[in-house]
């Protein structure tokens, strides 16, 4: 299967746009590549919007503000249902579980306590902590 047939963007509810499955995803499945401008860490460092970056090895990453970069559509969720992984250096979402057609393919954006407050979340989720944050870093935070 490929990416164009698995998932479709449309209007979200969470934010703006979003990405959806077209049919049923299983659990593991490699959804979509996450693609963009590889660039070096300096550069990455000067990018305005560094929502889109993503690390892609110790030199360089991926600046995922592009048009043609359908992933970058993909909301944050404090509730899951894929991950990106770096395969072979390059960034693929994978589905953290069964993904049922028509549902909203989201994963955790993992930004760290720098600025949270600047992030707030908006996914909805019963175990929402209110801001766009590395699970990691839930304990330190106060939900809003």
């Amino acid at each position: 299967m490929s990416e164009k047939e698995l998932v479709i963007v449309a209007n979200s509810k969470i934010e703006g746009k979003g990405v959806f499955a077209q049919k049923d995803i299983p659990k593991g499945t490699k959804v979509i590549e996450y693609v963009g401008i590889k660039i070096t860490k300096k550069e990455a460092e000067r990018v305005e919007n560094p929502r889109y970056i993503f690390n892609l090895n110790k030199r360089y990453d991926i600046d995922g503000n592009v048009p043609w970069n359908k992933a970058g559509f993909i909301n944050h969720s404090c509730d899951p249902n894929c991950e990106p992984i770096n395969i072979s250096n390059s960034i693929w979402i994978i589905a953290l579980r069964d993904i049922k057609n028509g549902e909203e393919l989201r994963y955790n954006y993992g930004y760290d306590l720098v600025d949270y407050e600047n992030w707030p979340c908006n996914c909805g989720s019963p175990q929402c902590i209110g801001y766009i944050v590395a699970e990691e870093h839930w304990h330190k935070i106060v939900k809003k």
